[in-house]
Order: C-alpha cells, then structure tokens, then sequence
C-alpha cells in the first residue's frame, strides 16, 4: 500500500468521522425531548398571530393619512385618554379580571399608537380577583392629568373592592399601589381638573336612596377631591338622576366624563347599556357642581335606530371620552362593535375614533339620524407608520426575551410561578398544574386578544406529558365558553385532540393518535370568521387537519353574554381525569 494511497484513505475516514460527529450533535440539538423529559412542562417556541379580516383587503386605505376603525381592534372597551403639555398622548381600557390590569397606549398624533406598559402591573394594585368571573374586576378606568401638580391620575372600579386611584408623574414607569375612595360608592369613576386647581370625581350609582323607578334607573353623583391629601370632600351630590329623558325612563346611566370647554361644564354620560341600545348623551352647567341641563339634540353619539341588515355595522357605540388635539380639532375615543354578518362576535367592545362636530349653541357630536360610524377615516397632516395597531396585521413571539411582551395576559393574579421565559431560554414553559380554566383562579394560561374575525394563529410545542396532563392552545370567553386545542396521553395512549369545554360538562369534538416518542408538535388555528379549523404537524411534516367548521359563536358575547372578548393562547393543566369530557347536557347538546 503506497503513501498516497494511505493518506487518502486517512483523509476520507477524518472526513467520514467528522460528518458522523456532526450529524450526531445536529440530532442532538433537533432531539428536543431532553428539554420536556421527566417533566410536568410544556414548552412553546413561538407563538404566531395573523388578521385576515375581508374589509381591509377589500378596502385599502387610499393615502398615508388615512386609519381604520376600530383604532384598537379587539377586546379593548371602555377607552380613556389625556394629554399632557408635551405633545404626549395616553391612553387606557378595561381588563376585568386579567392581569395585568389596565393597558396604557402611548401617541403623539392620536393615529399611530403603542403600548408602553400596564398600569396596573403589581400584584398589590390587583387585588380580590381570585373567585370573580371574567367579566368582574377592573371596570372602565379614566386617565387624566393635572396641569398644576404634573400629575397622571388614573381612576377606576374594582368591583367588590371599590372604586380607587393610582398615580405618577412618569406613565412611562411604575404607578402607585391603590388609594382606595370609600366615600365613591358605584362604578364608573372620573376625574375632572379645574382651572382653579379645585378637582372632582364624578360616577356612576345606585338610584337615589337605593330606591330605583325600574330596572336600569341609575345616577350620576359628583364630589369634591382634595389632591393634596387624596381624600374625597364635601358632600356627594346627585347630578343627573336618569338620563337625558327621565320622563322615557333611560336606563344604565354610567361612564361620566367632565369637561371645561369655552367657559361652560360638560358633562357626557354614557346612556342605555353597553349592547345594541347604547348611546352617548351630553348636559351642561355653569357650575362643576350643577344644575346640569341636558341638550336637545341628545344622543351625541348612537348607532341604535340603523338598520340591522346594513352591510358591516358597527353596533353598541357609546361611553366615549374626548380630547383636543395640538391643532385644536377635538376627538372622540369610543367603543363600539362589529358583528360578523350581523349576527355575532367574538371581538368584545373595541375602540373607534371619530372627529367632533360642535352644534351653534357650543354642544359636542358624532352621530345624526342615519349617520354611521365610519370605518376609514383621515386625519390631516399625520402620516401612518409601518407598524399599527388597526387592519390585518401578524404578530409573531419568539419567546426570546426575558420577559413577556406588554399584550400578553394571564387570568387574576401575574401567573410568575406557572410559566417562565429562561428555564429553558428562548421558549415559553407552562407547568401542567392541576387548576383548570373552568375555575375562578389562576391557571397556567398566558393569552392574548383576538383582534380579527379572520385569522389564524399557531404555535410550536415541546410536551412529553405523563398520565392526565395535557396542553396547547385555548381559546377563551369565560369559565364556561372554552375551545381547548390539547396535546394529551392517558393509559399509553398519546393524542391530539380539540375539546368544546361548558358549564360543568365538556366534550371531545375530535381526536388522533399521536406515537408515545413524537414530542414536537405544530398547532395551528385558522378563523373563518364564523367558524373555525383546527390543523396540527409533526416535525418536517405537512399539516394535517384535525377537525373543521366548529361553531365560532359558541365563544361569542351574543351566546356567552359577558363584557370581555375572546382571547386565545397557550394552556397547561393536569389531573382532569376527575372531568366528564365525552358528556354534553341535553341543553349543552341542542346550542
């Protein structure tokens, strides 16, 4: 054997050894299973969000300074905005019992928008959640700030608790742990900053002696608030007791707003309910403290008296706020729905923007007669960014970070115990606990808003589970509209399956076998608006559909009933050996 031969012999075996190390340590490091084995976890690589909803493709915006409505689509009712002498803009929503509570928006031109944080962001400024349903909580929450101190207050309800403030002089940070109001009885607070420096609160209540006419009869009570001692003063008074028509017996008067605007109070309420009778109604006074007088012309703002049939209504619009851009224009932030086909969402009450009109004798208003709510508005002289937060757009998470993105939620309490961002980096690890999303506690369920009525959302998962644990995907109404999308094993059998999770029962709408080694799985949920497909793949695999056109509405206000929206996300639990999932009531069966 001569020399050369040797040395090429030797060389192809080097070559040969350092392939066969290399297809080795890649195995190795595509082998996710060592990451889930033995363990009570699910691990998430990514998490990916796309609207596809047919108006915008139908209708694109015709130049740069041109919006859709809603501004904030999804579930994020009961807006509130302020400004302060910068040229800066905030703005709030509800959250109810999600945390954390209360998502601050950040602009400039009223247009282009992001969220900067959560107010409400602290176990401390959260509490009594445990045991209220979803749609208790944190109710319509008002944003202002003081001119005279360089204070942004921020006022709400916590319903059981009461109604309290929190403050800074830095929105951008952390907010102050609740000062509680125990004179403010009701719901539906806000603040009002005098030019004298005096401030008020004026809310929502009870009839007057807690003695209503009918059902729905409400009040709208005002008092003095010191901000140098942050307690209330002086007597409460009862400013409007009713409605705009108290000889029609309004009903559901809540969501006050006081404004000084050409020397004159205005005070603008939101009146008949939060669905399709909601309206926005308008009185004045030459006093903070009244008489108040309603405006002839009320509702200001409603889309009540449309007809049902229109193509893409816009329903329910009402409890808005207002504010006066550098220009001088003023606006409105308000919320409003947008059934599908006119007959259901699953979006909740999103957040629309209109320009206010102002009538010769000094009233603000949106709406007259058959006026609609429009769905492409111009704003003059402010040009849309690239990132939005209105139209079909995708959102994708690689859980890269160390800690979640300001959209991200968990049900009434942070969850830090249930997930983590680091342990392993650069996934999102759930434990598989035995709390379930049926309960009026915290499960391992971190989520997001829908924000389209077409879309589609999937995710990667990493799960070995042992007997009974399961996780995926779920979407979520409230404790008893649920569809989960799971990944389970029970009696050596692992499966894929989709669940329609009710009140006390539940049931397995479809299910595969997976093999007891196939750790890695792809979930993906696509939205047809009114129904939904469920696909799932294997690693290197193309997608296989598990089971299509499942009723959307099932999660939707209209069946549900409820404040909030649906929202969808990643779920682990364990021990549901003790549910019933392959039985349905007769009534569970026949909606």
């Amino acid at each position: 054997m001569n020399r050369k031969y040797i040395l090429r012999f030797g060389l192809a075996l080097l070559v040969s050894v350092i392939i066969s190390i290399a297809l080795v340590c890649n195995a190795s490091k595509n082998d996710k299973s060592h990451l889930v084995e033995g363990k009570s976890v699910a691990l998430f690589d990514y998490f990916k969000y796309k609207g596809e909803d047919d108006f915008y493709i139908s209708n694109p915006l015709p130049a740069e300074n041109y919006f859709y409505n809603p501004i904030l689509p999804g579930w994020y009712s009961d807006p509130s905005i302020c400004k302060n002498d910068e040229g800066d803009y905030f703005l709030v929503t509800s959250t109810f019992t999600y945390f954390p509570g209360v998502p601050l928006f950040h602009s400039r031109d009223l247009v282009n928008w992001q969220q900067v944080g959560n107010v409400l962001n602290r176990a401390s400024q959260l509490t009594c959640l445990e045991n209220k349903g979803t749609s208790e909580g944190i109710f319509a929450p008002a944003i202002k700030y003081n001119k005279h101190n360089k204070t942004y207050y921020m006022i709400t309800t916590n319903v059981g608790v009461g109604n309290f403030i929190v403050k800074t002089q830095d929105p951008f940070g952390d907010w102050s742990d609740p000062i509680m109001l125990p004179s403010i009885s009701g719901i539906d607070p806000s603040l009002f900053f005098d030019d004298n420096g005096k401030a008020y609160i004026v809310n929502s209540d009870d009839a007057p002696d807690n003695d209503p006419d009918y059902l729905g009869h409400r009040t709208i009570r005002i008092q003095e608030y010191n901000i140098d001692t942050d307690e209330t003063i002086g007597a409460r008074k009862i400013i409007v007791n009713k409605g705009g028509r108290p000889e029609e017996n309004p009903f559901w008067l809540e969501r006050p707003h006081l404004y000084k605007i050409n020397g004159k109070y205005l005070l603008m309420i939101s009146e008949g309910g939060t669905a399709g009778w909601n309206s926005e109604i308008v009185f004045s006074s030459d006093s903070p403290m009244g008489v108040y007088r309603p405006w002839d012309n009320n509702p200001i703002l409603t889309q009540r008296y449309l007809d049902a049939e229109r193509p893409n209504p816009i329903t329910s619009a009402g409890h808005a706020d207002l504010i006066q851009a550098e220009d001088g224009q003023w606006w409105a932030y308000f919320l409003a729905c947008r059934p599908i086909n006119n007959q259901f969402e699953n979006l909740g009450r999103e957040t629309f923007l209109m320009p206010v009109k102002w009538s010769e004798d000094g009233f603000p208003y949106l709406t007259r007669d058959d006026e609609q709510v429009p769905r492409v508005m111009k704003r003059e002289n402010v040009k849309r960014k690239k990132e939005v937060t209105f139209g079909n757009f995708e959102k994708n998470d690689m859980f890269d970070g160390t800690v979640l993105d300001h959209y991200w939620m968990s049900l009434r309490a942070p969850a830090g115990e249930l997930y983590s961002l680091t342990d392993p980096s650069g996934y999102l690890s759930l434990k598989c606990v035995d709390i379930y999303s049926t309960e009026k506690r915290t499960p391992a369920y971190i989520c997001r808003r829908l924000q389209h009525h077409k879309f589609e959302c999937s995710t990667r998962m990493i799960f070995n589970p042992a007997d009974n644990e399961e996780a995926g995907m779920l979407l979520y109404k409230d404790e008893a509209h649920q569809y989960f999308f799971y990944v389970s094993k029970k009696e050596q059998e692992k499966t894929v399956g989709l669940r329609r999770i009710g009140k006390n029962q539940s049931k397995n709408l479809a299910s595969n076998t997976l093999k007891m080694n196939e750790y890695e799985v792809d979930l993906r949920i696509v939205s047809r608006g009114t129904h939904l497909d469920f696909y799932y793949a294997l690693p290197k695999g193309e997608w296989q559909l598990l089971c299509k056109n499942i009723d959307a509405s099932y999660l939707s206000t209209a069946n549900a009933g409820g404040f909030t929206g649906t929202t969808v996300g990643m779920y682990a639990t364990k021990n549901n050996e003790s549910m019933d999932h392959n039985h349905l009531t007769r009534n569970e069966a026949d909606n």
